[in-house]
């Protein structure tokens, strides 16, 4: 097993990426710790987890975006574990799209930017004091990626941002034995067919007012989506959550032990490095 008795956080571990990489580490022996804002997604994880047979993973709601929450959640993890060795945070950040920069109010169009730099940081910076100390650890996390496309408002701003933050995160604690990377995705087969339910408290401004999200009216709908996001990648097909959890699995493990400061590409070729 490649993350036998390791002590892992996934943040957002009641969404679709957040899910399957808690998964895919518990499936590979890491003891977790899942936080999340809804507390029954996270026990459904949970339980799932517990019929893999490893230990009962622990839940916490927890807001990413106060200092607080999260500093004493990383302390409760290492009083009851001894320490942590990866955390890897999948949290989203309501950003609002469909509609063009200039009939998007600027507080719209920052509070994805917003959000992901706390929702990032704080987590971050809270399990970096116990990793440094003992001189090892990794950091992960997953960002869109993709050529810039119309009526996006903040989303990519947030995904450019929270790279720039994990690159200069990567420098600082580098020397002190921690790793830190990320997944870029283009988006997954099971979360882009799911996506109602995935951005269920996001909405989008039309003819000046916010309405919730609801880009897809039908199974067919879908479908074509799915056909025209699949013929836009050189390998002809979106990559699963799956692919992301066992992506993830590796980045972790010690078989990355040399990669920090880096993205890996689940993209499936829609975006050639």
């Amino acid at each position: 097993m490649l993350l036998k008795d390791r002590i892992a956080i996934v943040h957002g571990a009641g969404g679709f990426v957040g899910g399957a990489v808690a998964r895919a580490f518990a499936e590979e022996g890491a003891r977790l710790f899942l936080t999340g804002r809804r507390e029954g997604r996270l026990a459904a994880v949970a339980e799932e987890i517990g019929r893999l047979g490893g230990p009962e993973p622990g839940i916490a709601r927890l807001d990413v975006t106060d200092p607080e929450e999260v500093g004493r959640h990383a302390d409760s993890v290492v009083s009851a574990a001894g320490r942590v060795d990866i955390v890897f945070n999948a949290v989203s950040y309501g950003d609002v799209q469909g509609a063009p920069l200039e009939r998007m109010p600027f507080d719209r169009f920052a509070a994805p930017v917003t959000t992901a730099l706390a929702a990032q940081f704080h987590p971050v910076r809270a399990a970096a004091r116990h990793m440094a100390e003992r001189g090892s650890g990794v950091v992960l996390t997953v960002v869109g990626h993709g050529p810039p496309s119309p009526e996006l408002g903040g989303t990519r701003v947030a995904w450019e941002t929270v790279e720039a933050m994990y690159r200069q995160w990567a420098c600082e604690l580098g020397s002190r034995g921690v790793r830190v990377a990320w997944l870029r995705t283009g988006g997954f087969a099971e979360s882009v067919a799911g996506a109602d339910a995935y951005g269920e408290d996001l909405k989008v401004i039309v003819e000046g007012r916010e309405v919730p999200l609801s880009s897809r009216s039908d199974e067919a709908t879908t479908e074509r989506e799915l056909d025209e996001l699949a013929r836009s990648t050189v390998l002809g097909a979106l990559p699963t959550l799956a692919d992301a959890g066992h992506a993830a699995v590796f980045l972790a493990s010690d078989r990355a032990r040399h990669v920090s400061g880096a993205a890996l590409n689940l993209t499936a070729g829609a975006v050639i490095d």
